[in-house]
């Protein structure tokens, strides 16, 4: 198979799987049994960063980092309980495939690992468009820096400028806008369009499945 001249990077969690509302529950739930009230529209603006960046951004710096662990944890065994029936957004698999078929490199740049990110990649059931997966696993730092992106180019072996980042949260923006990729967002994660354009979203579908139907005039035209 020829190698692709173009990649196309997305996001997982509130892009192509609806699961972000399922990290504010759980992680509100793990902070709550630490202890910490942290009101959930604030854990749902803070979804999308690394767990470690999370909790920081949550509790801030002069917080108990000895807790740090703990809460982690909590929270990956509460949302662990969801991994058998995690629901792809509509179109999600269909929309890898297209674009697979239409010659790009798809990848996914994800703060997942693990077993929940074979979980993600069970529940869009697209395996056969995926050239790789730049997973949290592969990066010592999360969105918003760049790294996770650059590592999904890398993978693909297609320079920025060739590249689309498609993203939910103002993370994904940043860290797309950072490694100097053309950014995409999408609304079905349920941060408001304004904050994804000011983050660096070049323009903003509702779901993968307004993505799919748009492509034509799209920046993954």
């Amino acid at each position: 198979m020829a190698k692709a001249e173009r990649a196309a990077v997305f996001d997982v969690d509130g892009t192509l799987v609806d699961t972000n509302h399922l990290h504010v529950v759980t992680w509100w739930e793990a902070f709550r049994q630490a202890g910490h009230d942290v009101p959930m529209h604030a854990v749902h603006r803070a979804v999308g960063l690394a767990s470690t960046d999370l909790v920081a951004h949550l509790l801030g710096e002069d917080r108990d980092t000895d807790q740090d662990a703990a809460i982690s944890a909590a929270h990956k065994a509460l949302y662990g309980q969801y991994f058998d029936r995690l629901p792809a957004l509509p179109e999600a698999g269909p929309l890898l495939r297209r674009l697979h078929g239409d010659g790009w490199a798809v990848v996914l740049a994800t703060s997942a690992g693990g077993a929940e990110l074979s979980a993600l990649r069970r529940a869009i059931d697209a395996d056969d468009a995926i050239t790789a997966t730049a997973s949290a696993d592969d990066v010592d730092a999360g969105k918003p820096a760049p790294e996770p992106v650059e590592h999904a180019l890398d993978l693909a072996g297609v320079p920025a400028e060739r590249a689309v980042f498609v993203g939910d949260t103002v993370w994904d923006m940043r860290a797309g806008s950072r490694a100097g990729v053309r950014c995409v967002g999408v609304l079905c994660g349920g941060i408001p369009r304004t904050d994804l354009e000011k983050s660096g979203a070049d323009a903003i579908y509702a779901d993968p499945a307004h993505l799919l139907s748009s492509l034509r005039d799209s920046p993954l035209a």
